[in-house]
């Protein structure tokens, strides 16, 4: 790809002239490849504008449709994201490895992967989750204790998105768009052209809801314009940094409901029983391949696995197997290169490790890099316990040898406040007997090792409900039915 000779222009801002918008470069560059994106940076007065218009869409257009008609929408849409030949589809092949700086196979691998938990069986599937009749998102329906109870959802979701996963706001969009409300979604600086080409795309298979979401930029924490922004919303999602999480919470209005999702550490148990000579190659390879989608940078990755003894392959063994796969793994994905930043906190992380291995030849506890050394990935093995702590990221991992699963699950128990996924590799009696005691330790989603970094449609995110949680509940008690049998043209 040759550089961009005119910036491409991120974002969707239905009702501005494009002309009227002051815009920023943004410049990306992998290899040889460059992208310059040009993003929108809108006075306080336009944002104020543009929130106004999309509430006032949605009311009109997005409200007064049928869940099941806006599943079908996003179906239409969704079925041009996933075929190879759409225009929509060959831009996001041609430009999010440039911009992430991700493998342009892993991405076109990962973005089918994604889109597939949007289709309509699992968007149905997704709605059912959360809601026993689902129609309460349509009107008024049969509550069991008396009277009738309808989902109301936002008139308008501000979400902030991170950048780390490329088509990552497609989750809240979708998300925005099941519960009816109008959705404006500010864009990270690291991947800022998806959420305004699927606002596009949604805008081309069903007009009517054009100007029911926008996509807005602001550099940081933004200014006046991100303080106009959230002033005018009902809720406000936002994904990425405690401290980043943190600021938004103190701008917002007290009668503003937040939805933040921070830092994540993810794990993984391993028992002896999953590692005979069969399945444990097998897991090594599915491991590897949790800890490589998008170099770790998901809320669900894996930073440490748990290997229980006694196993047929060993916890040593089970590392060394790992950090094989690791290196095939490199060799058909390679890892992205590192920003300056990110390869001193590696090479920090490798070198605490070169150190208690030198402290564990010396009597203390062991603990060594496995394999030959190699920049793109990492493992290291600790035959002793050890804490969870996160990983330098970029496919570093670390293999701990414990005596039985129990004690690496009291270990965690320590980083409750950041727990979401685990790993199991255990057989039947035994995933449930660590499913209870993961839960009461925090954790909120239990998995496979090798599906850790694909989380399913409808999944509960940070243990909370999707949709559930951007709605509010409105109640006709079974009194006002009754008072109303008075008034009614048939009374006596």
């Amino acid at each position: 790809m040759t550089p961009t000779q005119t910036p491409l222009r991120a974002g969707y801002l239905p009702g501005i002239d494009p002309d009227e918008v002051a815009w920023e470069v943004l410049s990306f560059t992998q290899g040889s490849a460059r992208v310059d994106v040009a993003v929108p940076v809108l006075s306080a007065v336009q944002m104020e504008a543009l929130a106004d218009r999309v509430r006032q869409a949605a009311a009109r257009h997005l409200k007064t449709m049928a869940v099941s008609q806006i599943i079908e929408v996003v179906d239409r849409a969704v079925a041009r994201l996933l075929d190879r030949a759409d225009p929509f589809r060959r831009q996001a092949e041609a430009l999010l490895p440039v911009v992430s700086g991700y493998d342009a196979e892993m991405v076109r691998l990962g973005l089918t992967g994604f889109f597939k938990t949007f289709r309509a069986p699992q968007l149905r599937r997704f709605v059912a989750e959360d809601f026993a009749n689902p129609l309460v998102l349509d009107g008024f329906q049969p509550a069991p204790k008396g009277g009738a109870v309808r989902a109301v959802g936002p008139g308008l979701l501000v979400h902030s998105w991170a950048g780390n996963v490329p088509a990552l706001p497609l989750w809240s969009l979708v998300c925005g768009l099941l519960v009816k409300a109008g959705s404006i979604g500010k864009v990270p600086s690291a991947e800022p052209l998806f959420a305004g080409w699927f606002a596009q795309l949604l805008s081309e298979v069903h007009p009517p809801l054009a100007d029911c979401l926008a996509v807005v930029w602001w550099r940081g924490a933004g200014a006046e314009e991100a303080s106009a922004l959230y002033a005018r919303a009902d809720t406000v999602l936002a994904y990425g940094g405690n401290a980043s999480l943190d600021a938004i919470r103190r701008r917002l209005p007290v009668t503003t409901r937040f939805l933040p999702h921070g830092h994540k550490l993810g794990f993984g148990l391993v028992a002896a029983a999953a590692l005979d000579a069969l399945e444990g190659p097998a897991l090594a390879r599915r491991a590897a391949w949790d800890v490589m989608r998008y170099d770790q940078q998901g809320c669900y990755s894996p930073h440490v696995f748990y290997v229980e003894r006694g196993g047929a392959i060993g916890p040593r063994d089970f590392a060394g197997r790992l950090a094989g796969e690791l290196a095939q793994l490199q060799r058909r994905f390679p890892r992205r290169a590192l920003a300056v930043e990110d390869a001193a906190d590696l090479a920090r992380w490798r070198q605490g490790v070169e150190w208690k291995a030198i402290a564990g030849a010396g009597g203390g506890a062991a603990e060594q890099l496995i394999g030959t050394p190699h920049d793109a990935w990492s493992v290291a093995f600790a035959e002793g316990p050890r804490a969870l702590a996160p990983t330098a990221l970029q496919r570093t991992v670390q293999v701990v040898a414990v005596d039985a699963l129990e004690d690496a699950v009291a270990t965690v128990c320590a980083q409750r406040d950041y727990l979401q996924t685990a790993g199991v590799a255990a057989p039947p009696e035994a995933l449930y007997r660590l499913a209870a005691l993961l839960g009461e330790a925090g954790v909120s989603r239990i998995c496979a090792i090798g599906a850790m970094s694909t989380p399913e449609a409808g999944w509960h995110h940070d243990g909370r409900f999707n949709l559930l949680d951007l709605v509010r509940m409105v109640e006709i008690e079974p009194s006002a039915e009754t008072a109303a049998e008075p008034f009614a043209p048939y009374a006596d």
